[in-house]
């Protein structure tokens, strides 16, 4: 099972105010025990949304739309990928989270389950993926 913790933007990330060294030690320390566990696939912090884009679709056309984006509840900072037997170790796991920017600031992370390939309904549709994540491994 494949979890992703999400850690949710607030103005200081989107101003670009990079950690202090205190909480990248933390951060480090973290992930370090997630590997040694085995359970870490991938992490890495986000530059702000100043530097980013979306693509709007509707009506059958697309639209880019440059960055920033106002409404810092929607992004997202930075992430976790893990991947563990249960939902109660990602959950474990999560709450052992270091606080995203600093034990006295707040912060919130979001902790969401990433479909496999054995959730959806199986057919050809799902062959040409399955074999992408075979190639992977």
């Amino acid at each position: 099972m494949r979890f992703m913790i999400i850690v949710k933007a607030t103005a200081a990330s989107e101003a670009g105010q990079m950690p202090e060294a205190s909480l990248i030690a933390a951060m480090g320390a973290y992930h370090e025990e997630l590997a040694k566990a085995g359970v870490l696939l991938d992490a890495s912090g986000l530059q702000p949304s100043s530097k980013g884009w979306r693509v709007q679709y509707s009506g059958g056309k697309r639209t880019v739309i440059d960055g920033p984006f106002a409404d810092t509840k929607e992004l997202i900072a930075g992430y976790t990928l893990i991947q563990v037997r249960s939902r109660d170790e990602a959950m474990e796991w999560a709450r052992r989270f270091p606080a995203p920017f600093g034990e006295h600031a707040d912060g919130e992370i979001e902790v969401r389950q990433l479909f496999e390939l054995e959730d959806f309904e199986q057919g050809p549709e799902i062959e040409p993926l399955r074999k992408l994540e075979e190639s992977r491994r």
